[in-house]
């Protein structure tokens, strides 16, 4: 279950996505990290 804060604020989306983007990346170096990137974009432009 996620963890609430204790003042109810959520965090702006590009907040949140910056976050997750760091947590999946840990020790990746950049240019192999594009690759995943470009490929959940590509996913992304195929899902419509």
């Amino acid at each position: 279950m996620a963890k609430k804060k204790a003042n109810n604020t959520e965090e702006p989306m590009e907040k949140q996505l910056w976050k997750s983007a760091n947590k999946l990346r840990k020790n990746i170096d950049a240019a192999e990290y594009k690759h995943v990137v470009l490929g959940l974009i590509f996913l992304k432009y195929i899902s419509f």
